[in-house]
């Protein structure tokens, strides 16, 4: 059994205990009783144990994978484990409850499925929050065109019209781009694409395809496109492409992954594209 008192907690005896620990504050890692990883580790002394993240992390797959196994035996076999990690998955995988300790102080205890989702909340309340009023500044990979048009604006904004760089899946967003041009431009198409972290492009459009025409353009003249959408995008990081162009496709300014932007969910969905499906599950009679 391991105590800790400051906390008023008592793992229980066989027992994996998932500790998720912000601020590292409480010291649990320096508390003594870091066991020695491996696929043969032996029951630890007093038949308990701490095991940090970084102890895992630093395994290769194959290993990880024993290990845990051999943690999973060795709890049946009585021992009592303390796991201090953010390893979502890896909690659910194989803790029988967790603690979740903010700044030294216990915040969340209990089954780990109600627990992560209060965590999974919190963490993308305070990542929607910490983007609330910070302006997107363009800092493309590529620049290039002729130079009739200029982006000399690309603003992110959340459901409240507020600039942010963090958006939440489901939320009303808007990106806008504003163009001031250098020359005459007879037709100009204006657009932004939105790309994943590694570069899959996620979604596209311009004033062309949405049937919106400015007619001529003199030097001197600037013009701002709104585009106001649902994000129905998964957590991820993602990148704004925006450009200024002929309808042939010349450009006149065109600035690649120019603004980046993060968005945050209370849920994990796999992929990019976030669905929303209405799930309905039915056990069939037998034939």
């Amino acid at each position: 059994m391991i105590n800790f008192l400051e906390f008023g907690l008592t793992a229980p005896d066989a027992s994996i205990i998932g500790v998720i620990e912000e601020g590292g504050a409480s010291g649990l890692a320096g508390s003594g009783g870091v066991v020695s990883l491996g696929p043969d580790m032996p029951m630890p002394e007093n038949s308990a144990g701490i095991i940090t993240g970084s102890l895992l992390a630093s395994l290769d797959a194959v290993t990880k994978a024993r290990t845990i196994s051999r943690l999973v035996q060795l709890r049946r076999a009585g021992a009592t484990f303390v796991l201090l990690t953010h390893d979502e998955a890896l909690l659910e995988s194989c803790a029988d409850e967790i603690w979740w300790l903010r700044d030294g102080k216990l915040v969340g205890r209990g089954d780990p499925a109600e627990v992560l989702a209060q965590y999974r909340r919190y963490v993308a309340k305070s990542l929607r929050e910490s983007g609330r009023g910070r302006e997107a500044t363009p800092a493309p990979v590529l620049r290039d065109g002729d130079g009739r048009a200029e982006l000399r604006n690309i603003e992110l904004l959340g459901a409240d019209g507020a600039g942010s760089i963090v958006w939440n899946s489901g939320e009303q967003v808007t990106i806008r781009v504003t163009v001031k041009f250098n020359g005459d431009v007879d037709d100009p198409v204006i657009g932004i694409l939105i790309r994943t972290r590694i570069g899959l492009n996620v979604y596209g459009t311009n004033t062309e395809l949405e049937n919106i025409h400015f007619g001529p353009m003199r030097a001197g003249d600037t013009v701002r496109v709104t585009y106001r959408f649902q994000c129905e995008l998964c957590a991820g990081d993602y990148t704004v492409t925006a450009a200024s162009h002929d309808p042939d496709g010349v450009w006149h300014d065109w600035l690649e992954d120019a603004v980046a932007f993060a968005v945050a969910d209370e849920r994990y969905t796999a992929g990019v594209a976030n669905l929303r499906a209405r799930v309905v599950a039915e056990v069939l009679p037998r034939v």
